[in-house]
This record gives structure tokens, sequence and C-alpha cells, in this order.
């Protein structure tokens, strides 16, 4: 194992200097001490040093996924709770209702609370849990709910013990509805299926004499299925929105950076890398790695120093627009953009709001729909008119595709004309806009 592995101990000294000293702040500036008598390992010091690395990428979607009842999640559990309350307190008052004194219907009165002790116990783990609910109580309270079923639904077969209808069975559903923000919604909505189709299974092979009994087992599949369901597609637009919103927000801190740099990725990786140059500088000016080097740090060593050219390199190259659409989760599966100039580096702040606006605007309007965005922009035009010495010019062709123009919203329109003059046609039922920008030129800055 090199002393350079995620999981190679570390002595951190609260002397040592250099380039990440400079890059990440001083020891006031840092979220771990300077200083500490013990020792520690790179995988421990990460996730204080880079907070950032999980707003990015697969990462952030990670985090969110983690915790489901959060970024205001929670507020919608507590409506979803309260309306499974309200069908559950429904369905509990229609088995009083039915139910004959002299013949008490014992198996159902037992799922009920089987199904209320379930709900109350998940209920409390999930306070004790910091508002998770973890795989295996999912299961056994699944496991629970199929019991409930199994004790309500022979009723229908007329069983002794058993209610004429089905009441604890519904409320499964009810159950499901209380915990739709804690879980996946397609473990939602499986479980609810799956109640559906037995519900629907024993009601059609149930024989009757009265063709009337086939209205309230109707009503009490229905009463199952539905609440979940609906409850399980808002979540999910929900958490769709706010993952969009922050998508946008985090692709939007890209505007204020320079013509050329890294981007946030890029800049978490550098710091990583500049953290493993900074311990092997630190151990040879301590005497912990002896000189000359052994061939395995020779060769760490030289690859550390790599990629550092590389990515110094790369940051001169690549422009914000680009780190605004590789980084994104939206952006970059149906962006395409063709800028061999950096160009983009040139736009001003409003420019570059309204370019990066526009994209958002029309693949958020038709994503669905398989849209997808081509940006070429370039190459600079020879300054014409009078007043434009000081100018450079260039065009920006937008090209769509799947997007109609009768579909683009008119703040699209607003958000173009920051960037520039334009003319738009609609030659095979997608979208062109071709924009000609003006940007101050860079040599007389």
């Amino acid at each position: 194992m090199t002393p350079f592995s995620d999981t190679a101990p570390i002595a951190t000294h609260p002397r040592a200097r250099g380039v990440g000293s400079r890059l990440l702040g001083g020891s006031a500036e840092r979220s771990w001490p300077p200083a500490a008598a013990d020792r520690r390992t790179r995988a421990d010091l990460l996730p204080l040093r880079f907070p950032r690395t999980i707003l990015r990428g697969h990462g952030r979607v990670a985090v969110f996924r983690s915790d489901q009842n959060g970024l205001g999640a929670r507020h919608l559990g507590i409506g979803m709770s309260i309306s499974g309350a309200f069908i559950a307190l429904f369905l509990l008052a229609r088995l009083i209702i039915q139910c004959d004194p002299t013949r008490i219907p014992m198996l159902s009165v037992l799922a009920w609370v089987i199904l209320l002790a379930t709900a109350v116990t998940v209920h409390c783990a999930v306070r004790k849990l910091a508002s998770r609910l973890p795989l295996w109580l999912f299961l056994a309270a699944l496991g629970a709910c199929a019991v409930v079923v199994a004790l309500d639904l022979p009723g229908s077969w007329g069983v002794a013990g058993a209610a004429a209808f089905p009441t604890a069975a519904p409320a499964v559903g009810a159950f499901l509805l209380s915990i739709v923000t804690l879980r996946e919604t397609g473990e939602i909505t499986l479980a609810t299926v799956a109640l559906g189709l037995t519900m629907s299974a024993v009601t059609l092979f149930e024989a009757r004499e009265d063709l009337l009994t086939l209205g309230p087992d109707i009503l009490s599949t229905a009463l199952a299925v539905a609440p979940p369901l609906v409850g399980a597609s808002v979540v999910q637009a929900f958490r769709r929105m706010v993952q969009r919103e922050l998508d946008l927000v985090l692709v939007q801190s890209t505007v204020s950076q320079p013509r050329f740099a890294v981007g946030m990725l890029a800049s978490e990786q550098l710091a990583r890398l500049d953290f493993d140059a900074e311990t092997l500088l630190d151990d040879v000016a301590q005497g912990r790695t002896a000189l000359p080097l052994v061939p395995s740090t020779a060769t760490t060593a030289a690859s550390l120093a790599t990629q550092l050219r590389l990515h110094l390199i790369k940051g001169r190259t690549e422009t914000w627009l680009h780190h605004a659409i590789t980084e994104s989760e939206f952006l970059g599966p149906v962006v395409t953009l063709n800028d061999p100039a950096g160009l983009a580096g040139l736009l001003s702040p409003p420019q570059r709001d309204g370019l990066l606006l526009t994209i958002w605007l029309l693949i958020g309007d038709t994503a669905r729909s398989g849209a997808s965005v081509c940006l070429r922009l370039g190459p600079i035009s020879p300054p014409h008119g009078v007043g434009v010495q000081r100018k450079v010019l260039f065009p920006i062709e937008l090209t769509t595709t799947g997007v109609s123009r009768r579909r683009v919203d008119p703040e699209t329109w607003q958000a173009i004309r920051a960037i520039g003059p334009h003319v738009d046609s609609n030659p095979t039922g997608s979208l062109r806009v071709d924009i000609e920008c003006s940007v101050d030129n860079p040599a007389d800055a």
C-alpha cells in the first residue's frame, strides 16, 4: 500500500505549508483542526475538506436520495400522513357501523390491531432514525401488511370471524400513503399494485348471492389503490422539481467564472491532487520519506506532477459554458456545444445569464419529448458600422430538435434578446435561432 492511498495513515502537522494552504485557505478557514495528536487518514479528512463534492453530479443525487424526506418533503410527508389517517378513520368507522354486536369479526379486529401497531412502530422508528425508513424496516412493515390483508380478506369468502366487507385491507393503502415520502416511489407503487391485484382477485372470484355486494368491494379496492398511487405521483414530481432547481442553482454559479477556468468538479480533483502533493512534500521535509525517493514513491510524484500540469492546461481551454453544460445532470445529456475558440468566455454577465436561461427554458419545457439543443459559437466576424471598433462580433447558432416555435415560452425570447439581435426560423419543424452577438474586445481591456 502506497502512502498516498485513501486508507493510508497521514500525520497532520500545524506547520505544513504548500499549494493547498493557498488554495484552500489557512487553518482558520478550514473545517478540521489544523493539528491533531493522533494520525488521520485521507478518507477521514476528505469529507471535511471537500464538502462541495456532494453537490455535483452523481454525488449530489446520491445525497438527495439518501434523505428522501429532506429538502421540504417533510412537510409534504406530514400532509400525506394526515390524509392517510383520515382514510383509516373512515374505514375503521365503517367496520364499527357494519359490525353486528352478536357476531364480532375477530379476524378483522385482529387485522386492525396489527395494522395500527405496525403504523405506530414505523412512525416512531422513523422519528428515532432522523426521518429515514431503512429497507429492513420497510420490508418488515410490508410483511405485517400482508398478514393484515390475509386476515381481513377471508370475509369475502364468508369465513367465520371476519367482517362482511374488508376494511383493514384497504387501510393498508392509507399506511402506504403515509410513508410515501420515506421510500422510493417505485417501491410504494409496486406494493400498491400488489395490494390492488390481491383485492381485485378476491372480488372477482368470490361467489355472490347478491350482485349488489360487488359495489362495496369495488369501493374498497379503489380506496386502497388510488390514494397511494396519487401520492407517489405527487412526491415523484416534487422530487424532480427540487432536483432541477438545485441543478439550476449550481449551474448558475458558473456564470461568474473567468473566460477560461476549471469547473467545480475539476477544482475538487485539483484540490485532491494538491493534498497528495502537499503530503509528499511534508513527508520529505520532516524526514519521514528518505531521499532519494524509492521507485514507487518517485512514480507517484511524477504522476501527481503530470496530472497537475494537465489540469492547468485544461483550465485554459474550457469556458464557463462548457462547465455549465457538462456538470449539469439535465443539460449534459441533451446539449451539444461547439465553441473551439472559447468565445462564450467573452460574453458579459447579462449575456451569460440570457444564454444559460435560454438553454434551460428550451430543455425544461420539453424535457419529456426528447428535445435537444446544439450550440455553435463563431467564427469572429469583421466589424462593420460606426463605433464598433472596440467590439468583437460573432454569431451564435442555436439549433433544436423536438422543439417547435409555438411551444417556446415568451420568457425564452426575452432571454435571447439579452444576448443580441436574433432571427428565428422553423425549417424542419424544430426551432433554429441565429443570434448576432457583440462583446467588448478583450484586447482593449
